[in-house]
């Protein structure tokens, strides 16, 4: 994302994290709020520390959205969280570098707890202190915490009073279709159902494979396409975006695994 250009006053100036100098990382400009987000990438140690266009793609509508939350893909279900007239609680799952929680606060305002696997954590840590001046600017703030999926003692820990559940990119192995539908049924199951909790998902398909994941999701949840980029140069698809909600009819099922959960 290019960053931001125009004015020489003091409100058109980007804020830079005070480290930014410091990182060998890439810049990605929140033009709603005059900020820029710096994240740093480890390719060499594997898809997990690499930005990948799902995740640009959210921070791109969060930055919308803060710009006119009238309109945009991610509206209806933000301005329900506005309703509650309180800072939004939010998840991530599958956090990788933590851009899109880190956007999240920054733009939202909110309190976010970013979450991967417990080798992504220390990157994940060093992202979120390099923009700790932007979020607190900004009223935001991150937690970092490590979540396996599948999990229930995992997801226990963190808790589950979120508002709002984000993801980027994470239907890409397929032994872990089930084990990411498992923790979606935790955090979406009891209380949360009747609040009407929401997933948010950005995902660009690669293979014929990724259908069984939104096949069995569509058993448990409401599944719909908020937004759809066009296709980069050298893909065939873009990136979409996904809304899922539980379903009334699986109501029973999600309740079944919250108490068996609570009984174990």
């Amino acid at each position: 994302m290019a960053a931001q250009e125009g004015g020489d006053s003091e409100d058109d100036a980007i804020l830079i994290p005070e480290t930014a100098t410091l990182l060998p990382s890439t810049q990605h400009c929140l033009h709603s709020i005059n900020s820029a987000v710096f994240i740093r990438e480890l390719r060499s140690q594997g898809i997990s520390f690499q930005l990948w266009p799902p995740a640009t793609t959210l921070l791109t509508l969060l930055d919308g959205h803060r710009r006119d939350p009238s309109t945009g893909p991610l509206s209806p279900t933000l301005s329900a969280l506005d309703s509650r007239q309180r800072p939004h609680r939010i998840l991530e799952l599958g956090s990788g570098t933590g851009i899109v929680g880190i956007a999240a606060a920054a733009t939202l305002g909110a309190t976010v707890t970013v979450t991967d696997l417990p080798h992504v954590i220390p990157n994940l840590l060093f992202n979120v202190e390099a923009n700790a001046s932007v979020l607190a600017a900004n009223g935001g703030l991150v937690h970092v915490a490590a979540l396996r999926w599948g999990e229930a003692a995992d997801v226990e820990k963190i808790g589950r009073e979120f508002d709002l559940i984000l993801a980027s990119d994470v239907v890409y192995h397929d032994h872990l279709y089930e084990p990411l539908l498992n923790t979606l049924r935790l955090l979406m199951s009891g209380e949360a159902e009747e609040e009407g909790r929401v997933f948010v998902m950005a995902h660009m398909r690669r293979w014929k494979k990724d259908s069984a994941f939104f096949k069995k999701a569509r058993k448990l949840f409401e599944v719909e396409v908020l937004h759809v980029d066009p296709p980069c140069l050298g893909s065939r698809v873009g990136v979409a975006v996904y809304r899922f909600t539980a379903k009334k009819s699986s109501r029973k099922m999600l309740n079944s695994v919250d108490n068996a959960n609570i009984i174990a």
